[in-house]
């Protein structure tokens, strides 16, 4: 087991060195708190990374992917729920819910096992429960390794590769909204997303 938290260890900090080296450009305004954040899991890195000095909450699954994620954000001034749409789901979404009022909450909507792309409703209903905004978090890089066995086809930019993150306006959930509607404003958010 410590061979194993050495080794979570190792690869957090190399992937700290890592990210010191990239070009990060940031179109759209970094929210401070009050709101959730999201970007796809494939290209989280850049995404966990900019946040990190904005006392932010992590969403992070209790798998083995996310005790080395856990390590990493650790590293990166992060406090963490454990959880995911699959393990204790309507507890994490409470406790989502009870801190993004106050706290900005940072999270991958497709996590943790997929499927890519796909925008599951933790986030949205989180939002609109909290009356905290969204901010979608769009993630490019021009020089990078694409992981295309793994589900979410890992994006792991290159040493100084030039990152560029679009951040959306924040987007408020209507309280008004039923079920039907709050489908449809998961979808048009992941469009938008995509």
């Amino acid at each position: 087991m410590e061979k194993v938290k050495l080794k979570y260890k190792i690869a957090s900090l190399l992937i700290a060195l890592l990210v010191r080296t990239w070009r990060i450009k940031i179109s759209g305004n970094l929210p401070k708190s009050n709101a959730i954040v999201v970007f796809w899991h494939g290209k989280m890195l850049p995404g966990w990374y900019i946040f990190r000095k904005h006392n932010p909450i992590g969403v992070v699954s209790p798998s083995k992917d996310g005790e080395i994620l856990s390590y990493l954000l650790s590293l990166w001034n992060y406090r963490l729920l454990r959880g995911s749409s699959n393990q204790n789901s309507k507890q994490l979404l409470e406790e989502i819910t009870a801190e993004a009022k106050n706290n900005l909450i940072v999270m991958t909507p497709d996590g943790p096992k997929g499927p890519i792309y796909k925008m599951k409703a933790g986030a949205l209903v989180a939002a609109q429960r909290a009356n905290v905004p969204i901010i979608l978090c769009g993630i490019q890089s021009d020089c990078s390794k694409l992981f295309i066995k793994s589900w979410d086809r890992f994006l792991l930019p290159f040493p100084f590769a030039k990152v560029i993150i679009n951040l959306s306006a924040p987007i408020f959930i209507s309280p008004a909204l039923n079920r039907e509607e709050v489908s449809m404003k998961i979808e048009e958010l992941e469009m938008e997303l995509n």
